[in-house]
């Protein structure tokens, strides 16, 4: 796997290193050792899928607070996401700024999210999939958002018209 981090402390984008040959490639999407050595968390507890009928369709802003805070590590394995990480660490350096990675399910990209970061993405096309893989059960009393139209991150979605949970659409504005 090749790590390669983001402008968000902490959040990597991970290509594979495919090993080819005429029936196609062999490449790791998971190594324990590969990420201690990059000094990433290693110890995921539950994984998730997520399927999004429609192009279009926005999940996010999300995150968990303390003692339940989360690092995902996600991945597209169908069609298209345009996947957006939010800093939302009032320490950190990039607090407030965001970053958007696009994910294909050819492009095999991975993301990294640590603790702190909010996570959302919008499907770029129809019957979209997505897996995580979480490092805390998820526990409802921590879940928040934020909204994904927020003006005080100005993120930049491609494509307008979007469709959202009651949930997502409720989220309220960031006070940070």
């Amino acid at each position: 796997m090749i790590f390669a981090e983001t402008k968000l402390k902490g959040a990597f984008i991970i290509d594979l290193e495919k090993k080819e040959d005429e029936r196609g490639f062999f490449a790791r999407t998971w190594c324990q050792k590969e990420f201690a050595e990059q000094g990433l968390m290693t110890n995921f507890v539950q994984g998730n899928i997520s399927y999004s009928k429609n192009k279009g369709t926005l999940r996010g802003m999300h995150y968990q607070v303390a003692p339940h805070a989360e690092v995902k590590l996600v991945r597209c394995t169908r069609e298209a996401i345009y996947d957006v990480l939010l800093d939302i660490r009032p320490e950190s350096p990039t607090f407030k700024q965001w970053l958007s990675i696009e994910m294909t399910a050819e492009n095999h990209r991975l993301v990294y999210i640590p603790e702190g970061v909010a996570h959302g993405f919008q499907a770029l096309a129809e019957d979209t999939e997505v897996v995580y893989q979480m490092s805390q059960f998820h526990h409802p009393e921590s879940a928040r958002g934020v909204r994904w139209d927020d003006p005080a991150f100005r993120i930049e979605w491609p494509i307008r018209q979007v469709i959202l949970s009651n949930q997502d659409a409720s989220f309220p504005f960031f006070e940070g």
